[in-house]
Formats: structure tokens, sequence, C-alpha cells
């Protein structure tokens, strides 16, 4: 089970190349459900997520490159493409700050994963961060995919 919440930015954080960061592409072979096929550095992944908007199924498969080069040309929509920055909190968790590329160049988006729901509800982001839009469809990758 997948638990997160998403939001824009209000200021991106000037330290940013301080984190850890990963390069991202994914393709989406389907959106409902949402089934896709990811590189991030040198790893590949085949991806189930069933419905929901903060708490949905998610099953990851490990794909060889050759497969994922397969699968990326059969996509539905635009490739998505970014860099993704891991950034710890104190409090154990991380935020994965996402800076996309072409066709959505200059927008930065905050994941966070949390245990629970009810941890995912109480949460209070840092004051850097913009509009909660974890509940907007427009913002799941899925859908910004096809736009």
């Amino acid at each position: 089970m997948e638990i997160e919440r998403k939001w824009l930015l209000k200021e991106v954080p000037t330290d940013l190349e301080k984190h850890p960061c990963h390069i991202i592409e994914q393709a989406y072979l389907n959106t409902r459900p949402v089934v896709r096929v990811r590189r991030q550095d040198d790893t590949y992944y085949l991806t189930y997520k069933g419905g929901g908007m903060m708490a949905r199924e998610e099953y990851n498969l490990p794909l060889d490159a050759e497969s994922y080069a397969h699968l990326r040309a059969k996509a539905d929509g635009k490739i998505i493409s970014k860099k993704r920055y891991v950034i710890p909190l104190p409090d154990g968790l991380v935020i994965e700050l996402d800076h996309f590329t072409s066709p959505y160049d200059g927008l930065y988006m905050a994941e966070i994963e949390f245990e629970s729901v009810e941890q995912a509800e109480a949460y209070v982001p840092p004051a850097w961060f913009g509009q909660d839009v974890t509940y907007n469809p427009n913002y799941h990758n899925s859908v910004m995919s096809q736009m």
C-alpha cells in the first residue's frame, strides 16, 4: 500500500544540490489502472497502481534495460522525466522533491510517503511547501502523461 501526499512549492530550497538525487523517466502503458514502466538511474521497473488518491495499492516488478525499452516504445501519452531529490526530515520521513523537465519544465512537486493514513492526515508540511495537491488528479503523473 502506498500512502502519500503531494504539494506544489512556494519556494525551491537553495541547497537542493547537496541532497542525493535520481534521474527518473516513466512511460504509461495504461492509466486506469495505472501501469507504467520506470527507469530510475540504471534500475528499471514495471509498476501497477490501483485506484485512489492518497492511499492505493502499488506493486513494483523489476525489469532489465531491454524489457524497459521494449515497453517504453508502447507508451500511451507523454514520457514523464524528472530529477528527484531525496531530502530526509528530522522525524524520519523523506521528502521526494521532483523537478520535472519538458513538457513540464520548471514544475516542482514534493511527495512524502507515510506509514498510515492517520499519519498522513496529521502531517504539517514545512513552510516552503505550497498548495496540497494530493486530491487533485491533474497532479498524478499518469494524468500528466495524457495532458
